[in-house]
Parts: C-alpha cells; structure tokens; sequence
C-alpha cells in the first residue's frame, strides 16, 4: 500500500472515531456502545498496516476526543481501554495460548476500568446514579456484568475480524491499493 493510502486510511478511521464518540451528544445513552464501536476501527488499521499505524491513529483519536467531545466519559473509556484494545488483543492472541490470552485480556479489561472510573469519579466529578439501590453488592455486580460484556465484546471483535479477513478484504484493497 502507498504511503498516501496509508496516511487517508488512518485518517478516515480517525475521522470516523471521532465522529461516533461525537454522536453523544444525540444519542446519550450510548455512552459505552459507541467508544466500543470507535475502538473496533481500529482493527483495520492493524490488520491493513501495522500495530505502529494503529497506535498512531488511536493517539490522534485519544487526543481529539478527550480535547473535542463533550462526553469526558465516554472519552476517557476510548482512551483508557476501547481505543488500544484492538492494538493489545492482536498482541496479546498471536504470543499466548488461548487461556492466558483470555486472562490477561480480562486481567486488563478489570485495571483499565477500575484505574479509569476512580480518575472520573476523582478529577472529573462523574457520579453514578442508581448505585446506591444495590447496596454493598454494588461493586461485585457492576464488575460482574462488566466482565460479562467484555466476554461478549471480545468474540464480537474476533467475529468481526475473521469475516473481515474472509469477506470484506478483497473489496476493502480494491479501494486502498
């Protein structure tokens, strides 16, 4: 692939990031579904270029995003997770075997959210409605349901990648030579 290619591919995948984190502030309720959705862009760039390209655009989308976006949480989950997890996954699934893939990407699923919401919670004044109603469980639960979503989140990438590779790939270079 050109040089050229390469330079608009990561921009429209930058431009496309931060258009759906910017989408927050018409659809709210989105908070975690769209940074999710912003992150999984970058599978391309790791797959079509390299994880170098990739952790370039995820810095340029991190950096518009928590500087640009109105939704500070919604940017914060990009940059503290969503964002270089593909980069991570890719790193992470080709050096260990698949138990230790799925422990070490749970392990920093847990770190990165728990580090990014007490930095919220901390600096940004975020606060969390409904909490209070789960009483002394409320931690276990939210981590609970949060492992759970990850699980899901994590075979949609790997869903999304190997149709990708088998489908979408031949089209996709047709366009970008």
């Amino acid at each position: 692939m050109k040089q050229s290619s390469k330079t608009a591919l990561g921009g429209i995948v930058a431009a496309l990031s931060v258009a759906l984190l910017f989408m927050l502030s018409v659809i709210p309720f989105l908070t975690y579904a769209l940074p999710a959705m912003a992150g999984a862009l970058i599978i391309l760039i790791v797959i079509e270029l390299n994880k170098k390209w990739a952790v370039g655009v995820y810095f340029a989308v991190s950096l518009l995003a928590l500087l640009l976006v109105p939704d500070k949480e919604a940017a914060v989950m990009y940059a503290a997770f969503f964002g270089y997890y593909p980069i991570f996954k890719s790193v992470i699934e080709s050096k260990l075997n698949k138990l230790l893939s799925v422990i070490t990407k749970t392990a920093l699923f847990c770190v990165s959210m728990s580090l990014s919401y007490y930095l919220m919670i901390k600096f940004m004044g975020v606060e969390f409605d409904g909490v209070e109603a789960l009483g002394r469980f409320a931690v276990p639960i939210i981590f609970s349901i949060g492992i759970v979503a990850f699980g899901l989140y994590d075979y949609t990438l790997s869903a999304i990648i190997t149709v990708y590779l088998k489908k979408w790939r031949t089209h996709f270079r047709r366009v970008f030579k």
